[in-house]
């Protein structure tokens, strides 16, 4: 249903927590956003945290089986008088891909966005899900429905 792409997300999250540093991605080097992917009976569903992004400022598409996934986190503005004193929150542009298999439905992809959580669900296509094949039995043209 789905093939991994990004094979580094990992090591970059590690590589982040190791060294402690906050990542703000660019729109040339966005920073990676955590995914859930579950196959949840005749749909999958593919849920990624982006707590604090406006939904107006999420994007999504699909092409040739490429699922995109962009947004953006802008720092609050306080004015001009506001100090930073810690700074852990990420910030910047997040960007995620995943290749979806051809037995998913990208016609028909519903997005919601609630709670920091923007939630994809995809129904699997007709021509992957199971069904039935009229066999017909030698030459008298009965049909006989095998089931497996």
């Amino acid at each position: 249903m789905l093939m991994r792409s990004e094979p580094f997300t990992e090591v970059n999250r590690l590589a982040q927590q190791l060294f402690g540093a906050t990542p703000t991605g660019t729109w040339t080097r966005p920073t990676t956003m955590p995914v859930d992917a579950i196959r949840n009976g005749d749909e999958f569903v593919i849920a990624f945290d982006l707590p604090g992004v406006s939904a107006d400022s999420i994007d999504v598409d699909v092409e040739r089986n490429v699922l995109t996934v962009r947004a953006e986190r802008r720092p609050i503005d306080l004015g001009d008088q506001a100090v930073t004193q810690l700074t852990e929150r990420p910030l910047g542009a997040f960007s995620r891909q995943l290749f979806l298999g051809d037995a998913l439905d990208t016609e028909r992809i519903d997005a919601a966005y609630e709670n920091g959580v923007l939630v994809l669900r995809i129904p699997i296509a007709e021509k992957a899900k199971p069904r039935k094949v009229a066999v017909t039995a030698g030459r008298t043209g009965e049909q006989k429905v095998i089931t497996s």
